[in-house]
């Protein structure tokens, strides 16, 4: 992937621009994890990188910034810039194209974040950052409290990394964010649960949530039920238990499974009826939620007699036909009935017993 990003900065630096790999793909590349997207800061400016690159896109919410595919990686290229007041403690009002990566990289967040790599492919770091790689520390580019202010999902970023990294936060940046929290009431719920997914799913998810309730972000956060959270690997299953649907942006799908996995909570997720309706990924969801086996959850699923309506040997017309009946609402109730009976081994999943059982409590209806 890095011989792939030098061959992309050394097309603009063969066009006489300064180019530079930069950001958390160098970060990544330190500490020897993949990375997916890499960043790339130049002293070229949109219409000159579009003009390198003439499939290059500007996408519509970034400032200065053209997005690159090519080798099957997309390359975010910004210009070097400077950033001069920020609306709603996010986005920054006006900005001014410079011509010098040093003062550029003075803008970032965090010091790990702001690592170079040039067309040569060695390493340019202005600020420390390696050093505070070394030391698994997470401090400011510059000073805390206005870093902060400028952009508060830089708290939420801090502990993001803190915990996919497992590293430390430094002293300033501890005392910032309790000093600054309740910026992040300001900013939107949707950027807020693309860092809180971040956190979710690091493989720390726990170590990231003790984090946000140390620093009592979950009240600015609106997650009065963070304390609750606990035995879970599942994105779903932490934001079943949050229950925060009315605020945070979730899919009608995701709003479903929320809803079942809640439902299934209060039931035994090793019971059949509760597997059978409700499936194996909700009945796991919440049983790890509850602690239990999900192993167990898992068999007893798989040892169902049937899994779904089509598995019983039974159709609606031989139904219909056994109780000389036209289609109704009863056909229903027929169904439940029988279902609960198979999976409860109180009935053999065959055609000639379950109609014998349909006529002897079924008939008298007809």
């Amino acid at each position: 992937m890095l011989d792939n990003a030098l061959k992309l900065i050394r097309e603009l630096t063969e066009h006489n621009y300064k180019a530079y790999i930069v950001g958390g793909f160098v970060r990544d590349y330190l500490l020897g994890r993949e990375s997916q997207d890499i960043d790339v800061a130049t002293n070229a400016t949109p219409k000159e990188i579009k003009e390198v690159f003439k499939d290059g896109f500007l996408p519509t919410e970034d400032y200065g910034s053209v997005i690159v595919n090519k080798y099957g990686i997309r390359f975010e290229i910004t210009t070097f810039r400077k950033e001069f007041s920020y609306q709603d403690h996010r986005k920054p009002v006006e900005i001014q194209y410079i011509d010098d990566l040093y003062q550029d990289l003075l803008r970032r967040d965090f010091t790990i974040n702001a690592i170079c790599i040039d067309e040569n492919g060695e390493i340019i770091d202005f600020l420390g950052g390696r050093d505070d790689l070394e030391r698994k520390l997470i401090r400011t580019v510059g000073d805390a409290d206005e870093r902060f202010e400028q952009d508060a999902l830089r708290i939420l970023r801090a502990i993001r990394f803190a915990t996919v990294l497992d590293f430390q936060l430094d002293g300033e940046v501890v005392e910032a964010i309790r000093k600054h929290r309740s910026l992040l009431k300001e900013l939107s719920y949707h950027r807020k649960k693309e860092e809180l997914d971040k956190i979710f799913v690091s493989g720390r998810a726990e170590q990231g949530i003790d984090m946000l309730l140390d620093f009592r972000l979950d009240k600015c956060l609106d997650l009065d039920n963070l304390s609750k959270v606990e035995n879970t690997n599942s994105l779903i299953g932490i934001w079943s238990v949050l229950h925060v649907e009315d605020k945070y942006p979730f899919s009608s799908n995701e709003k479903e499974l929320m809803k079942d996995i809640r439902e299934v909570m209060v039931l035994n997720n090793y019971d059949p009826m509760a597997l059978y309706h409700y499936g194996l990924y909700v009945n796991s969801v919440a049983g790890e939620l509850k602690g239990l086996d999900k192993k167990k959850i898992t068999e007893c699923y798989n040892s169902l007699s049937i899994h779904r309506r089509q598995d019983l040997d039974l159709s609606s017309e031989e139904i219909m036909d056994s109780l000389h009946k036209t289609p109704g609402e009863y056909l229903s109730d027929i169904y439940e009935a029988i279902e609960k009976e198979v999976l409860y081994h109180r009935l053999p999943n065959e055609k000639d017993k379950l109609l014998a059982y349909i006529q002897e409590n079924f008939a008298s209806n007809s």
